[in-house]
């Protein structure tokens, strides 16, 4: 088994996960040197400093050092210094190996290949794998205008409040329209924040930015119909992705594959009142990224199995004839982001083999 061969069974540890397949070899071939590929069968899913890969990888410290600096160069394994010592990590496929060499934009030969590439292994067998338990790993946020203040709103919901949990703001090039560049949505949309926004900001992958400006980028993205999508739990924001449903990873795990785990849908489902619909078809032509919305004899209809609570059509609707309802039975969400991962893995049947990777 060689060094590739070895990368990819334990980047397929992950929740994410990485299965066999021809594309993600070349994936991985395209993104790793040989040398840089050696290394990295030596690292885990936690940041450790140099000398614990180097005995793990049986390569000589200082190379190790040199290689870990390129990969993290790149965007394909992170990199934080706490006490002073750098300490590197794998990065899942997702998010990680095929979103942050997207990240500062497209159209060298490289970018093109794996964007190919990428989008083979996605309907191949990635999107599912990703998406693969019943417990989602990502949920839609709804627009905040869109919520009905007068009742109670959970502040998970709200994201002005759950970004006051944040510290780092970066922003960068969302890798999904880069990528696939099915649509005209605005790509400088992507929000990380925290370790993960340090990390990127520090290697040239996004700037740093100011909480107000993550609030402007978040009003922008709605402007242009993309839905707010963020990690499955309470605790706090790791992202903010603002999807459409043509290129971006999430949404499209329900519509062009059809997984209903893809991710969780908002608290809530819209409202539309038919006598004050003038059947404009805003919502449902411009709006609703789901197809859940149609118009019949001059007034908006809605299947609200398909509707996923994001407030598009509520922010879009110049006539005020759609509001945002809670949901009888609203989604769990998990309190913290380790709780839930730790459901998923054991939903994948992933816990033990994820836990050895960590004990390495």
């Amino acid at each position: 088994m060689d060094d590739y061969q070895k990368l990819r069974e334990l980047l397929d540890k992950h929740l994410a996960g990485a299965p066999p397949s021809p594309k993600i070899d070349q994936i991985l071939r395209i993104l790793f040197t040989p040398r840089e590929a050696r290394v990295a069968v030596g690292m885990i899913f936690a940041p450790r400093p140099v000398e614990d890969i180097a005995a793990r990888s049986g390569v000589p410290v200082e190379e190790v050092k040199e290689r870990c600096e390129s990969m993290a160069n790149k965007g394909i394994v992170f990199a934080r210094e706490k006490n002073g010592v750098m300490g590197y990590s794998l990065l899942p496929t997702i998010p990680g190996l095929f979103e942050f060499p997207f990240m500062r934009g497209g159209g060298e030969p490289m970018h093109l290949a794996l964007a190919k590439l990428w989008e083979e292994y996605h309907r191949e067998g990635l999107g599912n794998s990703f998406a693969g338990s019943a417990t989602p790993i990502t949920r839609v946020i709804p627009v905040e205008t869109a919520i009905d203040t007068r009742v109670e709103v959970l502040p998970f919901e709200v994201i002005s409040k759950m970004l006051d949990k944040n510290e780092t703001f970066a922003l960068a090039e969302c890798a999904c329209r880069v990528s696939v560049d099915a649509c005209k949505g605005p790509r400088d949309v992507c929000l990380i924040f925290d370790a993960t926004g340090r990390f990127l900001i520090d290697r040239g992958f996004a700037r740093e930015i100011t909480r107000q400006e993550a609030l402007d980028v978040v009003r922008r993205a709605e402007e242009a119909g993309l839905v707010h999508t963020t990690n499955n739990s309470q605790d706090r924001l790791g992202l903010i992705c603002n999807c459409c449903p043509c290129c971006c990873t999430i949404l499209r795990g329900r519509t062009e594959l059809g997984n209903p785990h893809a991710f969780a849908t908002s608290a809530y489902v819209a409202r539309i009142s038919a006598d004050d619909c003038t059947g404009c078809g805003i919502c449902a032509d411009e709006r609703c990224p789901m197809g859940a919305i149609e118009i019949r004899n001059g007034a908006a209809v809605l299947t609200p199995e398909t509707c996923i609570g994001c407030g598009l059509c509520v922010s879009g609707c110049l006539v005020g004839a759609i509001e945002l309802a809670r949901r009888d039975q609203p989604p769990a969400i998990f309190d913290t982001a380790q709780e839930m991962g730790l459901k998923m893995a054991e939903e994948k049947g992933k816990l033990e083999a994820f836990i050895r990777v960590l004990q390495r």
